[in-house]
């Protein structure tokens, strides 16, 4: 183990949070009728009461300011089946969700087919966080498939638990 206190510089920073291994969602709505969205592995469950979830955006994300004012975002967690989409949705460029099965729920939040796990919520606060926004969620809906496995990253990598 390499241990090093005094290096925060952030690629440094960047090795030591990949240790810690994270689910892979899709944070995702309907902007102007078509479906946009971003990868996000820094998603938690916050409150059972009142029922917030959390996600943390980039500020230098540019798909988020699109997405920020949409009346409705769907969180879905992806299964260790669905890496293709974690890769294709978290991509910089081209359709992200182009060959992806996913649905609009009536108040416009994105929902994608086959996920381990799904919320329909609404924006309850943005907290500033240093590079990045947390957004804190209000569920509105839920879903959950049980007999599936979850996406993992782990490592800078995605993995299947075993």
């Amino acid at each position: 183990m390499t241990v090093n206190k005094n290096a925060l510089e952030p690629r440094a920073l960047r090795r030591v949070f990949a240790a810690h291994p994270s689910g892979v969602t899709v944070v995702a709505g309907l902007v102007n009728g078509l479906p946009v969205g971003l990868a996000a592995s820094t998603f938690v469950p916050v409150s059972l009461d009142p029922p917030l979830v959390s996600a943390c955006v980039a500020r230098t994300s540019t798909t988020w300011p699109a997405l920020r004012d949409a009346p409705a975002i769907g969180v879905s967690v992806l299964g260790a089946h669905q890496e293709d989409i974690g890769r294709r949705v978290g991509a910089r460029t081209g359709d992200r969700f182009a060959g992806v099965s996913w649905r609009a729920a009536t108040d416009g939040a994105v929902l994608l087919d086959g996920a381990v796990a799904a919320f329909e919520c609404t924006i309850d606060r943005h907290v500033d966080a240093g590079d990045h926004e947390i957004v804190l969620l209000a569920i509105r809906e839920h879903e959950h498939t049980d007999d599936l496995a979850p996406l993992v990253f782990h490592g800078s990598r995605y993995r299947a638990l075993a």
